[in-house]
């Protein structure tokens, strides 16, 4: 294993959440972004919504704090919270001068609605390609800057020392060699787990590698068993899921049953602009009751020009898989789209070991709570991670870290009653046994019977030296904290829901927090 130079900053990840923070931190030391693919591989190129930010006439920080409150299901982190809202017009100003350029209309920011928002505050770039022109802007600039980009390298150990972050070690996915990396500072934003799933709209580096690499460093992991569905997933049996932006029922577009009957008016006062959790047990439920695979989409009603020109990117991808959404329904199922746990940060980034940042979708500031707030996931990244390089930089920063967490989860290590027929794992056979234990609607024996099927697969001891392969344990650890989680929280809360406890429990008003033992 060779030992490369020494950076004041490494960033693994880059999606909007490293790349943002990188071009931050460049201007304060040698800085190095880490991707195990490309630079342009990430969530954030199919983020189509946008990105949330009080920047309106009839919008106010307060509002938009007292939106992503009531998202949470309780859970939320009130000083985190505040920040989010506060900052975001700040950030959005960033990106602009970045070279961002977000959707307009008679020289104004041109707004949309989303559920749960409680006016229109979703700016947007390029219609419904909001992550991707976020994306690509910024990942343009930071090719022509000072900083240091190695793609194909995955991270698979940070070094740690006496609870120092001092380094990573990487593994060239071409190459197969090892490398080391000392930095002063470490910053995971590798994004979430998605891959996890059977049906996910995160892209395939979605593994839970952050997670996985903070668990084995000795960080605190928080809220693991709140993963959030998106309720709109495109349901085809010729293609991958593919996320049909919840943009568009804030734009007028209607879920329908078989039947062509709306339905969601049965289940919230909100009715399609309910809550995300809401909306896909709900969608859940007509399937179920129905014994259909899926729900429809409707925008037939809505003008086939202003379709075309709001959500080019969605009428083109259905329109190859021969449909046409201006005048046939769209098939739609829930399906995995964001960790709303992960890593515990202060609300400077910080995480329990020393040197050791994180940011994004990787990160749990407290922001999300229980249910996260649509849109405000751009905005997270953005927010923090301006405030990473802040507490690096200045002394003044709080270290605060939020979250009351009285309900600590230590991993089963012992493995009992292992299943007589334990299948081989690989990938889809593992997603397949989280989608049916761990997914939208979950029991007590759902959650037992996959607890130990992890927990043997935990044992195997000699692993091929692959980036499939570190990627397939990163996600079998990630399965674990989630499932193990979802067994302690006796209760349904947000994207959490059980069969066998229903109700929402005030005694459960805590964060259950993992970490190695």
């Amino acid at each position: 294993m060779s030992m490369a130079s020494h950076y004041r900053y490494i960033i693994v990840g880059s999606g909007i959440a490293g790349l943002y923070t990188a071009l931050l931190a460049r201007l304060h030391g040698p800085t190095l972004i880490l991707t195990k693919g490309s630079i342009e591989d990430c969530n954030t190129q199919y983020a189509q919504g946008g990105i949330a930010a009080s920047v309106g006439e009839n919008d106010s920080p307060e509002l938009h704090s007292r939106d992503t409150i009531a998202a949470s299901s309780g859970l939320y982190d009130s000083s985190a919270v505040d920040i989010l809202s506060t900052e975001a017009s700040d950030r959005i100003a960033d990106l602009i001068r970045l070279g961002v350029q977000f959707d307009t209309a008679h020289g104004a920011l041109t707004l949309a609605n989303e559920a749960a928002h409680s006016v229109p505050r979703i700016l947007h770039a390029g219609g419904d390609a909001t992550g991707q022109h976020i994306e690509m802007t910024l990942a343009s600039v930071a090719r022509l800057s000072n900083i240091s980009i190695l793609e194909n390298k995955l991270v698979t150990e940070i070094t740690v020392e006496h609870n120092r972050a001092q380094g990573v070690v990487t593994f060239d996915g071409i190459t197969s060699q090892t490398e080391a990396f000392s930095g002063d500072h470490i910053i995971l934003a590798s994004g979430g787990a998605g891959q996890l799933f059977r049906y996910t709209t995160n892209t395939s580096v979605a593994t839970g590698d952050g997670v996985a690499l903070a668990y084995r460093a000795g960080a605190e992991i928080v809220d693991m068993e709140f993963y959030q569905f998106h309720p709109t997933a495109l349901r085809l049996s010729n293609a991958p899921s593919f996320l049909i932006s919840e943009a568009t029922r804030g734009e007028g577009a209607t879920l329908v049953n078989q039947n062509g009957q709306s339905f969601m008016d049965q289940y919230h006062p909100l009715g399609d602009l309910a809550p995300r959790d809401i909306v896909s047990r709900a969608i859940a439920s007509e399937m179920s009751k129905n014994a259909t695979s899926q729900v429809w989409l409707k925008l037939t009603h809505l003008n086939p020009d202003w379709i075309i020109t709001r959500f080019p990117n969605i009428y083109a991808t259905c329109y190859q898989l021969g449909l046409d959404i201006t005048n046939e329904l769209i098939p739609v199922a829930p399906a995995a789209h964001y960790m709303m746990g992960g890593i515990r940060t202060s609300t400077w980034g910080e995480t329990t070991v020393e040197g050791l940042f994180a940011c994004g979708e990787v990160a749990c500031t407290g922001v999300h709570g229980a249910n996260r707030l649509a849109s405000n996931s751009l905005l997270e990244t953005v927010v923090f991670g301006k405030r990473i390089i802040t507490r690096t930089t200045e002394s003044k920063a709080n270290h605060r870290l939020p979250h009351n967490t009285n309900a600590a989860l230590a991993l089963s290590t012992n493995p009992t009653n292992i299943p007589d027929a334990l299948p081989s794992l690989d990938l889809v056979t593992l997603q397949d046994h989280v989608w049916n234990g761990a997914g939208i609607i979950r029991s007590r024996e759902g959650l037992e019977t996959l607890k130990r099927q992890l927990l043997a697969w935990s044992t195997i001891s000699k692993w091929p030296q692959t980036t499939e392969s570190y990627e397939l344990q990163n996600l079998l650890l990630v399965a674990r904290l989630i499932t193990e989680a979802a067994l302690l929280r006796e209760e349904s809360r947000g994207a959490h829901y059980r069969t066998d406890y229903p109700d929402t429990l005030v005694k459960w008003e805590n964060h259950i927090t993992s970490k190695k033992p």
